[in-house]
């Protein structure tokens, strides 16, 4: 009988408990989605976005779960992270942002897909945090290609500012988005950091001691997939000696700076 009622004495402990003490916030399931998206990447290396491509990325959006919000023709809408590349090769804390669009193409019946934008210039992610980013218009954009293989669909795709994929059954593909939106989450930036005061500006350039642990799994998922390019002849991670297109592509790359002020609109 006393054992009886110490176990329920500590089942009705457990029950008092607040919700928060033990639940994710939706935040953190955002950067803890975005990253289990990366991980798919490392486990189909050879049908997925390649290695090459995301080595050369200024910038890598992740946006889990997108899904149709209508009937009919239907729009769909998503939230994600972004990340940006630091001048030490590094990546930075994950902003948030949402997604919005048409249908993007995917196949009759696709509810929910996963979605991964890979930015090669600054241009893209400026306009994200200055208000809103529409793909195609503000910066081109083009289907990437899958795969290991750097050949002339690589070559293609790398000319966009914008690099588009989806992943639906567990298969990335590359999709046109044309005409979708990308603007920032300010509200969930400053959830998951605490702060109001946290523009993008001050998220990228950031320590990642500011961030909750998810932020930093997150990135070194990202930072295991973008460095497995293997060096080539007259090649370095990300570059081509013989190239003078992307010579000058790097010498752009080498200054950043993020001033980048946060937009007074909301979403």
């Amino acid at each position: 009988m006393q054992l009886r009622h110490i176990i329920f004495s500590f089942v009705l402990a457990g029950l008092c408990l607040p919700i928060d003490s033990y639940a994710s916030t939706r935040e953190e399931q955002r950067v803890a989605d975005a990253a289990d998206v990366l991980d798919q990447l490392l486990r189909i290396p050879e049908q997925s976005i390649p290695p090459s491509l995301l080595s050369r990325a200024y910038a890598i959006a992740v946006v889990p779960n997108v899904v149709k919000v209508g009937f009919g023709v239907g729009a769909r809408r998503g939230k994600g992270v972004i990340v940006v590349r630091q001048d030490d090769n590094s990546w930075s804390n994950p902003a948030f942002i949402a997604l919005t669009g048409g249908s993007f193409g995917w196949q009759i019946g696709a509810q929910s897909t996963d979605v991964i934008l890979v930015f090669k210039t600054r241009k893209g992610v400026d306009g994200i945090s200055n208000g809103k980013l529409t793909l195609g218009a503000d910066a081109s954009v083009a289907a990437g290609p899958v795969g290991r293989a750097t050949g002339v669909a690589t070559d293609l795709a790398l000319k966009a500012e914008v690099v588009s994929y989806s992943r639906s059954r567990g298969l990335f593909a590359g999709v046109s988005f044309e005409g979708s939106g990308v603007t920032m989450d300010r509200k969930a930036n400053a959830a998951f950091y605490g702060s109001a005061d946290m523009t993008p500006e001050r998220v990228f350039a950031s320590s990642p001691n500011v961030a909750p642990n998810i932020a930093n799994d997150f990135v070194q998922l990202l930072t295991r997939q973008t460095s497995r390019l293997p060096k080539q002849p007259g090649m370095q991670a990300g570059t081509n000696a013989g190239n003078p297109t992307d010579q000058e592509e790097q010498k752009e790359s080498r200054v950043r700076t993020f001033g980048m002020p946060d937009p007074e609109d909301d979403f």
